[in-house]
């Protein structure tokens, strides 16, 4: 498989328009606020776990080659040193 070079821009890009198309309303449910969903960029491929770090070892062994991305399931942003994490509205 030819390997294809993306920006840190674009892996966050391709993401999130996984996560608005078809993850975000699999997981975006009252036990999962707050949690890490890890998303495979190139296969769209999944897992939701308290800190990412499972889901991203889970993914990588499916995957061991695998561009993931995290994102904080109901919040604006996955981790925030000494600023503000918003919960965003459905």
């Amino acid at each position: 498989m030819q390997a294809i070079f993306l920006s840190r821009e674009e892996v966050a890009e391709r993401a999130k328009q996984l996560y608005e198309s078809n993850i975000r309303q699999k997981v975006e449910v009252e036990e999962n606020i707050g949690k890490m969903v890890i998303i495979d960029i190139e296969t769209g491929d999944y897992e939701v776990d308290k800190t990412g770090l499972q889901a991203s070892r889970k993914l990588s062994k499916k995957h061991p080659n695998a561009r993931l991305f995290g994102i904080r399931i109901g919040y604006n942003v996955a981790v925030s040193f000494g600023g503000v994490m918003e919960r965003v509205c459905k």
